[in-house]
């Protein structure tokens, strides 16, 4: 910068701005991009995905194309990313009270992936750049020529009118996403109402500045704009005045509580929920608390309490497995996991979980168990690194060494840690029988990672 004409120095600081706004725009949030904080609990992501599914499902999606992602983080927040992914942030589900609140939320994100919005993002800023690169071109070409303060005013004015270029944009798709996601709410015979609650909560966060902004200058519809459309629409539905389910909104209360008590200090949650609270929510998210101070003892009668109550609540049965094993008691913590297992043998967690808490016995006895557990969790998620980890370990056990290092490789493949994928895949492979399954996926494996390291070199 040190050959930069003075008087560009703060125009092209602004012009750098603006397409920082336009990159900002278009892509998921800095920690989703470098990898967000997430959070994998059965309870958490089966609750959240008998509210989404549905609306996927209304939409014309595949649920299965839908990757569901709960972020821990305390803002209220949601977002799609490329690849049909969807991140929940927890703030959102703990600060939310009910099923249909957040299910309005997930209807609009919904709405942005069915209309395929991030595909055409890219159109905004595409239109949003054409005013600013020519304004950069006559403003420099000006200043240049020694008309210094009106090269700067003509750089000022491309970065506004690119700025409200794709503004607009933003706000027809966010508009487009509201009117979908009614839609969606209405064939899956829900209210809207808990999306236009969603928004007020906006809306009364604005309350303060709004007669001082700009409505062209948001990224999403003026509030008072949105809550009048949203209000049409929502009268006009038959289902306006549908309510959540008791048993809806009891698993939403647990889910909430669950989350308060893992997430937040146990102090803050101990105050929330204090002893004189005997409801079921009060004390999972007591027991919760208790299981992070650590006070194993209280965590463990908590819910044990909660069991005599629901004795085949699967969530239950895991927590109850979870604190045993914390408490070094490993072997105590199989049946339950079993127990939970049984009642969803479909939650690949709680196969992890209960293979992982059979190897933690270091009893040979449940290792071939474990194996089986541990396979059939990966049946379901193929790229859950820990499971592959525990898996390896388990071979490793039974003394099969090149299965053990082929499920090394799919650990690093899982986590994109290619040098060591293609390693011990190679080692694998000079173990295994030409042409048998195994040595035909760790070739599989060495062609993919060399691809995929020759692309990053690449870019």
């Amino acid at each position: 910068m040190r050959f930069v004409h003075p008087l560009l120095r703060p125009v092209l600081g602004a012009v750098l701005a603006a397409l920082a706004i336009f990159w900002i725009s278009t892509t998921p949030p800095a920690h989703a991009q470098g990898g967000p904080s997430l959070i994998r609990d059965t309870e958490v992501e089966r609750v959240v995905r008998t509210y989404l599914d549905p609306l996927l499902t209304a939409a014309g999606m595949s649920t299965e194309s839908v990757r569901l992602h709960i972020v821990n983080d305390q803002s209220l927040n949601a977002f799609v990313a490329e690849g049909q992914n969807m991140f929940v942030h927890t703030g959102l589900i703990m600060t939310l009270d009910t099923p249909n609140e957040l299910s309005g939320v997930l209807a609009h994100e919904t709405g942005h992936l069915a209309d395929g919005h991030l595909v055409r993002m890219s159109q905004g800023v595409r239109a949003a750049s054409v005013p600013l690169i020519l304004s950069m071109v006559l403003g420099v070409a000006a200043i240049a020529a020694g008309a210094g303060d009106a090269g700067s005013a003509i750089l000022m004015g491309g970065q506004q009118i690119a700025q409200r270029t794709f503004l607009s944009f933003s706000r027809t798709q966010e508009s487009a996403a509201d009117q979908a996601g009614i839609r969606y709410l209405a064939a899956t015979k829900q209210s809207g109402r808990g999306m236009l609650s969603v928004f007020k909560r906006f809306e009364n966060q604005e309350i303060l500045t709004d007669q001082r902004r700009d409505p062209f200058a948001q990224s999403h519809p003026a509030s008072g704009d949105r809550m009048s459309a949203l209000q049409q629409l929502i009268e006009a539905s038959p289902y306006r005045d549908i309510k959540d389910s008791p048993e809806s909104q009891y698993a939403y209360d647990m889910l909430r509580a669950k989350l308060r008590g893992y997430i937040q200090h146990p102090e803050l949650t101990l105050r929330r929920y204090p002893l004189s609270d005997t409801s079921k929510p009060a004390r999972y998210a007591r027991a919760m608390a208790y299981f992070r101070q650590p006070n194993m003892a209280k965590a463990l009668a908590e819910m044990e309490g909660l069991l005599k109550e629901e004795p085949e609540n699967p969530y239950f049965l895991e927590m109850y497995g979870q604190i045993n094993v914390e408490m070094g008691k490993v072997e105590a913590g199989i049946a339950p996991y079993s127990e939970a297992v049984k009642i969803l043998p479909d939650a690949p967690l709680l196969r992890v979980a209960l293979g992982a808490a059979m190897l933690g016995t270091e009893n040979p006895r449940y290792t071939e168990q474990a194996v089986k557990e541990l396979q059939a969790s990966l049946d379901y998620e193929r790229d859950n690194a820990f499971a592959w980890y525990e898996l390896a370990q388990a071979y490793a056990r039974l003394g099969q060494t090149a299965r053990a290092e082929l499920a090394t490789a799919e650990r690093y493949f899982a986590l994109s840690v290619f040098p060591q994928a293609i390693q011990f895949a190679g080692r694998a492979q000079r173990q295994l029988p030409p042409g048998s399954t195994d040595w035909q996926r760790a070739s599989d494996i060495i062609a993919v990672a060399m691809s995929q390291q020759a692309d990053q070199r690449g870019r």
